[in-house]
């Protein structure tokens, strides 16, 4: 008699001798229900076609390309999964601290999020979550009884991540760079648990309750997992009283705070400054001292003096300067293991990369112009890595300056202007000036701001041309009414000249090449008013620009009056001042009053005049800040950015945060290579594109992150995982069984490493680019403790429930998964001990991560050993070549 089944047929039961109990009657044996057919009970779901006939080998090569298609699928889904866990641990709230100048206090946005326990809940699940749900869907699918797989996966999956992701790490620093763990105590609470976790199932396993998981057992190695939450928790809150060293990089992002100001509760050299205990590296004072970006965030002041502090060389563009800063914002940021996984994953998928990408042209100019070396103000030569951090990264300087008499100047008659967002069409005027003579084109193109195409306004990517003596032109845009309430939103408009060379010649973008929209729901004319208290200018900058904005309101055309009060500076012989009007046409809300300021070349104190304004029409009224102070200074460190260069910066920055917030960003990232950046995909990017567009295109219908506060796409992305993980699991059940591989060497070796290759390349760019080790293997302890208090104390507890309601045992037999949890924990230990040597010992440079050559080859030779000692004993004691 021959019974097909693909798959647990539900009236078939396991009887005695490896028998099947059919419909509570008959018992047969196995080969008369599978016609002998060769692995065709192993499968849940699989197969789903009778593909019994096929040789064993064409079905052993079909379900090797399946398992490894299907890990490239579990990679795509894990970074949308990914995204919305950034977007829940995104939440922020509001610090108000007090400013050092005459204005309202300063506001900083702190996450709600602890770091460590964002790491080991929903960061680890994000990482772990196939060898959580594979052991969890494995036991349900075999009735509540014990498999080799899912263990097998979890054990597996932590060796290779202790040993192999640590190894690469160490061995992948530069030479003569090292890495060390900055929250040690964090750490040390992980590996002490990743080590008793181990070490408890041994104890449950052999010595307890041998062979037999009961409910308590399964639901103590549960409760280790909150248990576990909480000790890194107080850890990192550094309850046990033993003081933190400073975080340098988180006093960069609270900007103004000095770091002898930021002590975190500790009175040792240490906690008040690095510079005091000697650690501090000259790149770390360069940047601590100007403090580019604050916040974590793009800051006019800080891309004021990043541009300051960079050289200048022909043929750049504004463009290219605003990738080369973000692409520094983004490097001086602090990023999450999780930022460093997604990149992996798109990089290993030919997606849209999370950092900005260098023209090819930037890297070409940067290996002809890179320079290294700087003279500072002191005489003294200095490395300037802090700014040149990035290999490819060009050398800057000030903004090429327009030239009027050689070329035509095209730009939009205001940087900014607001419109309702009932008003359908509007246009935008594009105006030249200096050269009119000659036949000039530009491109004119939209870019996101927190408005988004196709949902708040039509998009535009057009070219536009100035025939000779032509000095304007209009840009009809047209904005999205959906009849919804909507705070006020903002896109841009972007100019740029156009790719052809010939077309370049005699056009020049002038000083507002990108302008601001802002959509809003108000129809007042709206409140006139400066944008700050005060302003600093150098004597030599030529013209003051001191912009007045229009808040609450852009309805109609309004002006203002201004006028210049003389201090300590004097008009005609400091600046040239007087009085005038500003026009704010219909929906314009940023106009600039130009200062002239006289530089007589004469050292002189600082010295200031103030701007009023005055007389409002239109039924605008006069705002807050109706008075301006402008300072002129003779530090020649100060110099002045172009508004656009900070808006250009900004669009790339926003273009490159992980989590999609429409379906239309996210569905155009899926069916485009790189993101839709061809100019910088490689052939690479095209082969992974090619290899996993179906993935992308599926997994594309997942609600974007931006719905619910990404918890939606959270779950939804988590159920996408379990079913894709039932299928991984049936594909290497299925392909160990073709080619006579036990499930437990099959989980060790194939689906270990399937699951763990995305971890491997982050945590090896997080090795590379983080000043500290924490997010390349100071995560891994952590990891690999979630793995099993959540990956076996979960289905072990749900199954040992099952059998005590039925009155029988839950049966998991010590044999193979107790030795090779043995031998891990062994193994484990030596290797955490060697880390902390390299932490401790001058030989190897003080730290876990690189230090001198001869030992971070060491090391990494070392533990890529144990790893194999691990696997192959493993494997040895699976085959019966010794018993445990």
């Amino acid at each position: 008699m021959v019974i097909e089944a693909s798959g647990i047929m539900p009236d078939v039961e396991v009887g005695p001798d490896n028998t099947y109990l059919i419909d509570n009657k008959t018992f047969v044996s196995k080969d008369e229900v599978y016609g002998g057919y060769k692995c065709a009970d192993r499968g849940m779901l699989l197969p789903i076609i009778s593909e019994y006939t096929w040789s064993i080998e064409v079905r052993g090569f079909l379900y090797l390309v399946g398992l490894l298609y299907c890990f490239l699928g579990v990679a795509i889904i894990a970074d949308i999964f990914m995204g919305a866990i950034e977007k829940i641990t995104s939440k922020t709230r509001k610090v108000y601290l007090t400013s050092e100048k005459e204005e309202e206090p300063e506001v900083i946005e702190v996450r709600i999020w602890s770091d460590a326990v964002a790491n080991l809940t929903l960061m680890a699940l994000g990482s772990s979550a196939p060898e959580i749900l594979l052991a969890i869907i494995e036991v349900i699918a075999n009735r509540f009884e014990a498999g080799a797989l899912g263990p097998g996966t979890i054990v597996g999956s932590a060796a290779f991540n202790l040993f192999v992701i640590s190894a690469v790490c160490v061995v992948s620093i530069p030479n003569g760079e090292s890495r060390r763990i900055k929250d040690i105590k964090v750490f040390a609470v992980t590996a002490v648990f990743s080590i008793v976790a181990y070490l408890w199932l041994v104890i449950i396993l052999k010595a307890i309750t041998p062979d037999e998981v009961t409910v308590w057992e399964a639901a103590v190695t549960l409760l280790m997992f909150p248990l576990l939450v909480l000790l890194a928790w107080l850890a990192e809150k550094n309850f046990c009283g033993v003081p933190n060293k400073t975080d340098t990089s988180k006093q960069i992002e609270l900007g103004n705070f000095q770091p002898d100001t930021v002590n975190h509760n500790s009175s040792s050299c240490c906690g008040r400054v690095l510079k005091v205990c000697g650690l501090e590296s000259d790149a770390d004072k360069f940047i601590r001292d100007r403090q580019y970006f604050r916040d974590g965030r793009l800051d006019r002041d800080g891309l004021v003096a990043f541009i300051k502090e960079v050289k200048n060389y022909p043929g750049l563009t504004d463009e290219d300067a605003a990738v080369l800063a973000a692409s520094k914002l983004v490097e001086s940021q602090s990023h999450s293991r999780m930022w460093y996984r997604v990149g992996a994953v798109r990089n290993m998928t030919g997606g849209r990369k999370t950092q900005p990408q260098l023209s090819t042209k930037l890297k070409q100019q940067s290996k002809d112009r890179m320079k290294t070396l700087i003279m500072l103000e002191d005489g003294t030569n200095q490395v300037y890595n802090a700014i040149n951090e990035h290999p490819e990264a060009p050398n800057l300087g000030e903004v090429p300056q327009v030239k009027p008499h050689q070329n035509a100047i095209i730009d939009f008659h205001a940087g900014s202007c607001a419109v309702m967002e009932d008003i359908g069409k509007f246009k935008v005027a594009l105006c030249r000036s200096g050269r009119l003579d000659n036949r000039v084109s530009v491109r004119v193109e939209t870019i996101d701001g927190t408005a988004t195409e196709e949902q708040d306004y039509v998009p535009i990517n057009e070219v536009i041309t100035f025939d000779p003596e032509e000095t304007e032109k209009l840009v009809e845009v047209e904005i999205i009414n959906d009849n919804q309430w909507e705070p006020d939103e903002e896109f841009f408009l972007k100019i740029s000249l156009l790719m052809n060379s010939e077309e370049r010649e005699g056009v020049q973008l002038g000083r507002i090449s990108i302008m601001e929209i802002t959509i809003l729901n108000d129809d007042e004319p709206g409140v006139v008013m400066f944008q700050k208290r005060g302003f600093l200018v150098k004597e030599s900058i030529g013209n003051a620009v001191i912009p007045v904005v229009r808040k609450n309101g852009a309805d109609g055309e309004i002006t203002v009056k201004w006028r210049t009060i003389d201090k300590t500076a004097l008009n005609g012989r400091d600046f040239t001042g007087g009085e005038g009007v500003l026009t704010f046409k219909h929906t314009e809300i940023e106009q600039s009053i130009e200062i002239p300021i006289i530089d007589d070349m004469t050292p002189e104190k600082d010295e200031h005049f103030e701007i009023e304004l005055l007389d409002p029409t239109g039924g605008a009224k006069i705002g807050q800040i109706n008075r301006t102070a402008v300072t002129i200074t003779n530090d020649d460190d100060f110099n002045n950015v172009l508004n656009n260069m900070m808006k250009m910066t900004n669009a790339n920055i926003h273009a490159m945060q992980v989590h999609h917030e429409t379906y239309v960003s996210q569905i155009k990232d899926a069916l485009n290579v790189n993101g839709g950046d061809i100019e910088n995909a490689t052939a690479g990017d095209y082969v992974l594109h090619f290899l996993t567009f179906g993935w992308k295109i599926v997994f594309s219908l997942v609600p974007p992150p931006s719905l619910l506060g990404g918890w939606l796409c959270f779950f939804i992305s988590l159920a996408c995982i379990g079913v894709l993980t039932a299928i991984i699991g049936d594909l290497a059940s299925i392909f160990g069984c073709l080619v006579n591989l036990d499930d437990a060497i099959t989980a060790i070796t194939f689906v270990a490493l399937g699951t763990s290759l995305p971890d491997t390349f982050a945590s090896r760019a997080a090795a590379m680019q983080e000043k500290y080790a924490d997010n390349a293997v100071g995560n891994v302890t952590g990891s690999n403790s979630v793995n099993v208090f959540l990956g076996l104390g979960l289905p072990w507890l749900i199954a040992s429930i099952y059998h005590a309601a039925k009155g029988s045992k839950f049966i998991v037999q010590a044999g193979s998964l107790g030795f090779s949890v043995g031998l891990f924990s062994g193994l484990s230990i030596v290797t955490i001990a060697l880390l902390m040597a390299r932490r401790i010992f001058g030989v190897f440079g003080k730290a876990e991560l690189g230090g001198p050559t001869g030992a971070k080859i060491f090391s990494g030779i070392f533990m890529i050993m144990l790893w194999f000692i691990y696997v192959l004993l493993s494997a040895f004691q699976v085959t019966g070549y010794f018993s445990f």
